[in-house]
């Protein structure tokens, strides 16, 4: 029996990223770059994304995969063909990184899920901690890593701003060229561990049924307290542009996102429980998830990088909600429309066709 809730999820999560990763295609080595005395709405709005957003979607994505994984072995009872989508996922990651955009997952998810697959037949407690051992060596090397930057403070109506930025969409290209060289080298080191430790947690939640019924009483107390301790402390944590605040502020913030994902999971499989007919276009975007998440960076290249370059200059944080908002809703309309007709997305197709050709050669 199919589980409407996971899709539900997938599609909140898809949906959702492009909030997170709408200010990278600015000016992307530095995300978001404010004005020199920013309006209040960037305080509202990072304030609201401290809590709800940054990281949520993303380890919210990662539980998911990792659940997904354990269901297929369990459809398969053989790695073979799960080995085969995920050579193909990395195929598609590194095409996505190199020819689009360096904040690919993709490539990341498919060398993670290669390895964790070795786990799949480990019991629930084991689980469980290696997932969390895994999470703190990978927070112990990005702290080293992070605290380590420079200290930057550029302003976006400063001339340090002004000289960095480039509206030509080949300097573009070069540079993202140079950073998923970068960041192919680094997921050994940045990435591997803790992508891989939340994929383990989301099979132990999995096994645990929390997918299909939500969390316990028990649980639910403690990823409600484990929520509000690290966000508060999230909140609590000067925005220095400093190495050691921004280290601190990512280590502190990577177990604010697990439990907050958790609770995202509680609450969508409370509310949808599980049907079919609850949040139907939701979950319909849940299924196109692959599709719409190269959507999302194809269409946020066209704007910020060809037709409206000039955006990054005058965008503050609300205007990159605004055309992230209307993103969704092209989104949720192409969906609603292509579900009409199609069960599966065009490049859910492609990956299922060229999966089933590395099966069978």
């Amino acid at each position: 029996m199919r589980n409407y809730n996971m899709d539900f999820i997938r599609g909140i999560a898809v949906l959702c990223l492009v909030y997170m990763n709408g200010y990278a295609f600015g000016l992307g080595e530095y995300i978001y770059t404010p004005l020199a005395t920013p309006p209040f709405s960037d305080a509202v709005i990072q304030t609201f994304s401290s809590i709800f957003i940054d990281g949520r979607f993303r380890t919210l994505f990662s539980l998911l995969f990792g659940a997904g994984l354990f269901i297929q072995w369990q459809r398969y009872k053989s790695t073979i063909p799960i080995k085969a989508r995920l050579y193909w996922l990395i195929i598609f990651g590194l095409a996505h990184g190199f020819l689009l955009w360096a904040g690919d997952i993709l490539f990341v998810y498919g060398v993670c899920g290669w390895w964790v697959l070795k786990f799949v037949e480990t019991n629930n407690n084991m689980l469980l901690k290696r997932g969390i051992i895994f999470m703190l060596l990978a927070c112990a090397v990005t702290f080293l890593f992070l605290m380590n930057l420079p200290d930057e403070n550029i302003h976006r109506d400063s001339q340090a701003f002004i000289d960095l930025y480039s509206p030509h969409y080949k300097d573009y290209f070069i540079s993202n060229l140079g950073y998923n060289m970068i960041a192919v080298v680094a997921v050994p080191f940045l990435a591997f561990l803790m992508f891989s430790g939340i994929m383990l947690i989301g099979i132990y939640l999995y096994k645990l049924e929390v997918f299909t019924k939500g969390l316990t009483s028990q649980q639910l107390f403690v990823c409600v307290s484990g929520a509000f301790v690290f966000t508060s402390l999230r909140l609590l944590i000067l925005q220095g542009n400093d190495g050691l605040s921004i280290a601190t502020q990512e280590l502190v913030n990577t177990f604010a996102a697990l439990f907050i994902a958790v609770l995202y999971i509680h609450i969508i499989v409370k509310f949808c429980n599980n049907r079919v007919h609850v949040g139907t276009l939701i979950q319909q975007a849940g299924r196109l998830a692959f599709t719409l998440y190269i959507s999302q960076t194809i269409m946020q290249l066209l704007l910020y990088k060809v037709l409206f370059p000039q955006w990054v200059l005058s965008f503050n944080r609300i205007d990159y909600w605004l055309v992230a908002t209307a993103l969704v809703i092209v989104q949720l309309l192409f969906t609603a429309l292509y579900s009409r007709f199609y069960m599966q997305g065009p490049l859910e197709f492609i990956w299922r066709k060229l999966t089933q050709l590395k099966i069978s050669t």
